[in-house]
């Protein structure tokens, strides 16, 4: 068998299953291997907020593991609203001291179904509520490609692992890019699934009135199809589900599409987008011509800014839900020195809201999403930059001081990423797919839409073969091994999701 650790430097997630299936590898050296490599990056990148490795180790032999579409593959799981059971469940924060899960979540359940090995949690700011992944609790989750940069947020911690090539793929969710913000900063695949498609409980009934869903960070699209195969569906009392397609999302993902529609958004009020997301945006619009597809320049029918305030408005009243539901659990309530000052500025502002006002923003989602569903009986897809700029440096998007307003705090965020959060208010299913490199060698994520419960067609990066982002090592290093992928190992060919 060849050295376990090129296998993870070549193979996607079902890579390594087949060769587990086959009976050439065992779960257990899947499992080693993988420990290795995520203590190898760990001290640089900070990624891990618990390792479960004796859990996992008491596992490997079982049955479970050996069968399934990523039989023992190991992972990692989102430390943010997903119960499992035995882990430390902090959601980034110090007010959930030391608490533990007897339970998994049905996600997590429906993961280790599918044979994967569960060996810890990722790190993410507090209560996901950043495009950065920064807690006091945790401290900063660092972009392997560069350390002085952020992985993105919230799910940092999965991103940077996997971009890192210690595991082919992490769990993660995303609330208002979430999954895609990290997976642009790293320059991995980030899919968001449409609304309903994967479970939430049973902790959750639906995560920010239905903003939020869960599914993962991969290296390949492949890999992000195989997983939506494996997990989705409702769970037992779900308030709402979205259909299944008749055909395997792992089938759908390897047809050729046919010629489509292109929206291009290249800007949104008030916050353009600088020069190096305007030409990652031209260079994929260049791909796409050649590839066949119709590209059309227009604009979204959403005003961002009355968008955003009534989406902290539903963000608030759940922040505040939930810690009340905490302090009951604990016997005591939250105090405000508990939490970080970002969350303390979202609860004084929006903490306390007429259920009328609550309301009134759900009702604004709703008409958005009906909004964009008649954009899209035009246009098949829509193209924006996933973010308006290069990957941030750690602590540029920190928000330390609770006297600023929360008017501060969306502007500071979403000038940074003004589009993925609309699209998890309409429901729409939505990617970040790894397509540039700026000229100082970080990644720049584009972002393609669908309309929701349809299928998506997108272009799929080759996995860079035997490249891994240069953690610790040297700056021209890193310039040396991104000049490689960008020129040598980045191909693309068109394939299909079902969403």
């Amino acid at each position: 068998m060849n050295d376990l650790h090129e296998l993870f430097n070549t193979l996607d997630g079902r890579g390594l299953a087949t060769l587990v299936r086959n009976g050439e590898v065992s779960p257990g050296e899947l499992l080693e291997t993988a420990i290795t490599r995520v203590e190898q990056v760990e001290p640089g990148l900070n990624a891990v907020s618990e390792r479960l490795y004796e859990q996992a180790r008491s596992q490997a032999s079982g049955s479970s593991v050996r069968q399934g579409v990523m039989a023992g593959v190991p992972t990692l799981v989102k430390d943010m609203f997903t119960p499992m059971t035995g882990a430390r469940m902090t959601s980034g924060s110090h007010a959930l001291g030391e608490f533990r899960s007897d339970i998994d979540c049905e996600i997590v359940s429906r993961l280790r179904q599918a044979g994967c090995q569960l060996i810890g949690t990722t790190t993410a700011p507090e209560f996901g509520v950043s495009y950065s992944t920064e807690s006091q609790r945790f401290g900063a989750t660092c972009n392997p490609w560069n350390l002085q940069h952020s992985a993105g947020g919230s799910s940092g911690g999965a991103a940077a692992l996997v971009a890192a090539r210690a595991i082919p793929f992490a769990h993660g969710n995303d609330g208002g890019g979430s999954l895609r913000v990290p997976a642009s900063c790293c320059g991995v695949f980030g899919f968001k699934p449409s609304r309903g498609l994967l479970p939430s409980g049973p902790m959750v009934g639906e995560g920010w009135a239905g903003l939020s869903t869960a599914h993962a960070i991969t290296l390949s699209v492949g890999d992000s199809a195989a997983l939506l195969d494996a997990t989705a569906g409702s769970d037992l009392g779900a308030p709402y589900a979205a259909p299944m397609p008749a055909t395997p999302f792992a089938h759908a993902a390897g047809r050729d599409p046919r010629r489509l529609k292109i929206a291009l958004i290249s800007a949104i009020s008030p916050w353009p987008a600088e020069p190096e997301a305007l030409a990652a945006l031209q260079h994929t619009v260049a791909l796409l011509e050649a590839l066949g597809h119709y590209v059309v320049p227009t604009t979204l029918p959403v005003q961002l800014p009355e968008f955003l305030d009534a989406t902290f408005d539903i963000i608030g009243s759940h922040t505040q839900g939930y810690l009340d539901l905490l302090g009951k659990m604990r016997g005591f309530p939250v105090a405000m020195d508990e939490v970080e000052p970002r969350t303390r500025v979202i609860l004084r502002e929006r903490g306390q809201l007429p259920a009328t006002r609550y309301i009134s923003a759900v009702e604004s989602m709703h008409a958005l999403g009906r909004a964009m569903a008649g954009f899209f009986e035009e246009y098949d897809i829509v193209l924006t930059p996933t973010l308006n700029r290069a990957p941030p440096r750690l602590g540029e998007l920190a928000f330390d001081d609770d006297s600023r307003s929360l008017q501060d705090f969306i502007a500071l965020s979403h000038r940074y990423s003004p589009y993925t959060a609309i699209f998890n208010a309409t429901g729409q299913p939505a990617m970040s797919v790894p397509l540039y490199w700026t000229a100082g060698f970080a990644a720049a994520g584009l972002s393609l839409r669908r309309a929701v419960w349809r299928r998506t067609d997108l272009a799929e990066p080759r996995r860079a073969t035997g490249t891994r982002p240069a953690v610790g090592r040297t700056q021209a290093a890193a310039k040396r091994l991104c000049g490689l992928m960008r020129r040598d190992y980045w191909r693309w060919r068109d394939h299909r999701l079902r969403c």
